[in-house]
């Protein structure tokens, strides 16, 4: 009774709805829910990652290392995958691949429980020292809110894709307190399209996710930079090379990852991966304590150091700690054991993600590259600080292939409006570079790699969109190899298609009947007995698969210039034919949707 009558309520309230809100300023009050409701995600998934790490190191001493830097990690993957495995019975990782999949394939739908299991499981993995970001599960958790709540009130499938739009913007927005970097970030990496029906959302969500942080939070960017040297244009020279040093940083951490990714994929056992994990991960982080965590206490130290005694403080509970002149070599080190940190967390079954990652390699990248120039006087002297800044964006984008996401971001991060133009340069450099050798983002190229992934060509989109199931006709009349002409012509008669699969018993293509080939006989009674369809079938130009992607399949039509094809499953079965006029068709009511505001 309580059940009928909720949805009774449910009912009442989705026609309340469609009588007295239009469509378009719904979707409005919708994206100012979902900003709401994810900055408060991302508050609370920052204040869990800082009080768990207060409450296991804030006792430690700076001069020595801990042995304990060895245990916390562990515990955190291991409770993390006992989480995930036992509570949530699902894969959370790779949150952003996991969003580009539900627009291209899902139709933007994502499952409940990421609303709120990406945020306990990664402030678990971060919080025990888990050398990842948690700004990958937040925007996962953000685009879930997007999805779900657009589900509830049964919005279509456009709607549902600018929803999930909205809650990653507001996501990145709130967690970093960059509204417009969250803007670009959905429309660059993301590659929701921007019209005028799809900007004004999610620059609601934006500004709205912002706002509640800068109420709880301030209005301090997130890392504390001071620009203690204007930008000089001779060093332009310098800052585009330092953007191809970030390209190939990044081709490095991309191959890297998906080497650590493709070794932890060889392995069914949770505990096999922990094992493998856990122990890299905690002999990383007690050799180099800055890969604890998110980093961005490093970051923090770098940009706002006054100079070596505040920057050798990154040797803090290291080996390293009281060798000043190893300072330059410590930071390659963990510049080089970033990517292996990373990938041990989450393959160990740990979750989280890279923009953290990014941006701390970044820092590094910049900072180490400054000095080691400095070092040599090749040049007039380059503020550390500032090529520490600029490193940022050029990982970002390099790593992201998001050079605008890079440019913002990082202004918005560090309050560094001024440095507007070298960002630029080094965001755009590292671009270019890493483009000769990956045409895919490290979130992308994934779903690349599968024919998955919906990009801004509106072409492959639209065909990523069909699926070759949904365009399969099957009301082709069958023959079998064994029936005379006289049971042919019987079969053309009642048919209206002038093509005819010969299926034997087995249900497989054994080839097809054109009616232009047998035009010549059809009309002799005399010969209706004497030919065989075995003899006078012919084989299809090719034969497609029902597991094809749309893009495939188009390609064998251009091909085999083809107006008609059979499809077989994967056991050989006759399954129908597929036509470039159903094609067509389905790629016009498709496009003529997907295009409209």
């Amino acid at each position: 009774m309580l059940k009928q009558k909720f949805q009774n309520a449910y009912h009442d309230l989705l026609r309340w709805r469609e009588n007295h809100i239009s469509e378009r300023s719904f979707i409005l009050i919708l994206s100012f829910l979902v900003g709401i409701f994810t900055a408060f995600a991302g508050l609370l998934l920052k204040w869990l990652i800082h009080l768990i790490q207060w409450l296991l190191t804030n006792h430690f001493a700076s001069d020595e290392a801990n042995v304990l830097y060895l245990l916390y990690p562990v515990i955190g993957i291991f409770l993390t995958g006992l989480f995930v495995r036992k509570v949530v019975k699902d894969d959370i990782s790779h949150g952003v691949t996991k969003i580009l999949y539900a627009i291209s394939m899902r139709k933007s739908r994502i499952k409940p429980h990421n609303t709120w299991s990406s945020v306990a499981a990664s402030s678990i993995t971060i919080g025990f020292g888990g050398s990842v970001g948690a700004e990958a599960p937040i925007v996962l958790t953000g685009s879930a809110i997007g999805s779900n709540l657009g589900s509830f009130f049964k919005m279509e499938h456009k709607t549902l894709m600018l929803l999930v739009g909205c809650g990653a913007a507001g996501a990145i927005a709130g967690i970093f307190k960059a509204p417009i970097a969250g803007l670009v970030f959905t429309l660059e990496v993301l590659m929701i399209d921007l019209t005028m029906a799809s900007l004004l959302p999610l620059m609601i969500s934006c500004v709205t996710a912002a706002a509640i942080t800068y109420m709880f939070t301030g209005i301090e960017a997130m890392f504390n930079f001071h620009q203690d040297y204007q930008f000089e244009f001779a060093r332009v020279p310098f800052v585009i090379l330092l953007g191809i040093v970030c390209g190939l940083v990044s081709l490095y951490f991309t191959r890297a990852m998906n080497f650590c990714e493709n070794i932890f994929r060889r392995y069914k056992n949770p505990y096999t991966k922990l094992l493998i994990g856990g122990a890299t991960l905690s002999v990383l982080i007690f050799l180099f304590p800055p890969l604890y965590g998110e980093g961005y206490d490093t970051i923090n130290l770098l940009l706002d150091g006054k100079g070596y005694g505040d920057w050798s403080m990154t040797m803090n509970n290291s080996l390293f700690y009281g060798h000043p002149d190893t300072f330059i070599l410590y930071l390659v080190l963990i510049m080089l054991m970033k990517v292996f940190a990373s990938s041990a967390t989450n393959g160990g079954g740990g979750c989280g993600g890279i923009f953290a990652p990014s941006l701390f390699l970044g820092c590094l990248t910049g900072f180490v590259f400054s000095n080691v120039i400095n070092h040599f006087g090749w040049t007039t002297f380059l503020p550390e600080k500032n090529f520490a800044l600029f490193g940022m964006a050029g990982l970002m984008s390099g790593i992201m292939h998001a050079p605008l996401t890079g440019i913002f971001l990082i202004a918005e991060l560090t309050g560094g409006y001024e440095m507007f133009f070298p960002l630029m340069v080094v965001s755009v450099s590292a671009y270019l570079t890493i483009m000769l050798f990956e045409p895919h983002s490290i979130y992308a190229m994934r779903l690349a790699k599968k024919g998955e992934l919906l990009t801004h060509n509106k072409d492959q989109s639209v065909l990523r969109l069909l699926s070759t199931a949904s365009v399969i006709e099957t009301d082709f009349d069958e023959v079998r190899p064994d029936m005379d002409l006289g049971d042919v012509v019987k079969t053309i008669s009642k048919s209206r298609r002038n093509l005819f699969p010969v299926v034997n018993a087995n249900g497989e293509l054994e080839g097809i009947v054109l009616l232009d080939d047998i035009r010549n006989i059809m009309f002799r009674p005399e010969l209706y007995h004497r030919f065989r369809v075995s003899k006078f079938m012919t084989s299809p130009p090719a034969r497609l698969s029902t597991n094809q992607t749309m893009e495939e399949v188009m390609k064998v039509f251009d091909d085999t210039k083809a107006w008609n094809l059979p499809v077989i499953d994967e056991n050989g079965k006759y399954k129908g034919f597929v036509s470039k006029s159903k094609i067509f068709n389905s790629y016009r009511d498709i496009l003529v949707k997907f295009s409209s505001e």
